[in-house]
């Protein structure tokens, strides 16, 4: 059994009782088109989510609830290109394939608002079932993550921060452990209705005490919160604080993600579309398969080579590592 069905299955014995219910996209079927051109299928139906339902999971999707990590402007991503080039140009820094595994140490603060699973007291073993996701997901790339440190605090207020509140500002800096080169995770049942958000490397010499990842409680392994209860939410989010853009960054032109190798994407897909094709006139299907697109967990389990060669090259010059 693979660990991602491991992880579901272990999600039966880990109830939580949050208010999330998910009306179910069905198996998408390709529809034959013209000239054997797949189209994918889509579903309209409506979509509930902590509680709020929206006309459509398309809806819920174009509401930035995913994922809530600000994108940089483009002169912000065109000092991040220079960074990165005076880096390399000064240690020799070509491809990451001949360096070794670099671990990662996670500090990982668990905020509530009392004891118990549905006060967001989450268990170890769903902490170390995402350490497990993450691992899993990041091997290819040459990363490997230890769990460092749980903490865990009780605090209304924090507990349902919104993204760049006050309240964020005072957890994370309350709570915040390590160097640039660890990573501090937050779990909170955040408002907003959002799934998550991260910190770019080039974030940190300006707003060390931000550094990091936030993530809905109910989005780890186990969690309530499907379509999104496996664990990627926090594999997208550490994307992000490794220096990744999302793949539909840009749309269809211009630099879009800033990686050679993930076909350009003219918007965030969901579900698990198949043959989802919206840049025709570029190279390849979208990379709906890719944890740094939008899509559904379960559809999500790829890194490209080029975005492991972006993630060794921002984390160096950034971070350290």
């Amino acid at each position: 059994m693979s660990l991602r069905s491991k992880l579901l299955a272990s999600s039966l014995l880990l109830p939580l009782a949050f208010a999330f219910s998910v009306v179910a996209a069905p198996s998408d079927v390709p529809e034959l088109m013209a000239e054997g051109e797949v189209a994918p299928v889509q579903d309209d139906r409506p979509f509930t989510f902590n509680g709020t339902e929206y006309a459509s999971q398309e809806a819920f999707i174009k509401a930035g609830h995913r994922c809530s990590t600000a994108d940089l402007d483009e002169s912000a991503k065109e000092a991040v290109e220079a960074d990165v080039m005076v880096w390399e140009a000064q240690n020799g820094f070509s491809n990451r394939d001949s360096l070794a595994v670099k671990t990662i140490n996670v500090y990982f603060h668990v905020i509530n608002k009392g004891t118990g699973a549905a006060n967001g007291d989450i268990s170890q073993s769903m902490i170390d079932s995402q350490i497990s996701v993450l691992n899993a997901a990041y091997a290819s790339s040459g990363w490997a993550f230890r769990l460092a440190a749980v903490d865990r605090t009780t605090n209304a207020t924090w507990y349902t921060m919104g993204y760049g509140t006050t309240a964020e500002r005072n957890a994370k800096t309350a709570l915040r452990r390590g160097t640039k080169g660890d990573l501090n995770v937050y779990t909170a049942n955040i408002g907003g209705g959002l799934l998550g958000w991260a910190t770019f490397p080039s974030d940190y010499n300006s707003a060390p005490s931000m550094d990091g990842v936030v993530l809905l409680t109910q989005s780890l392994p186990g969690g309530s919160a499907a379509p999104y209860n496996l664990g990627d939410t926090g594999t997208h989010e550490v994307g992000h604080w490794m220096g990744l853009y999302h793949t539909f960054q840009g749309g269809c032109n211009g630099n879009g993600d800033y990686v050679s190798d993930t076909p350009a994407e003219k918007s965030a897909a969901y579900g698990c579309p198949s043959g989802r094709n919206s840049c025709p006139n570029k190279a390849g299907n979208d990379p709906i398969t890719n944890f740094m697109d939008y899509t559904d967990d379960s559809c999500m389990n790829t890194f490209s080579a080029g975005q492991a060669t972006r993630m060794a090259s921002l984390c160096a010059t950034y971070r350290g590592l």
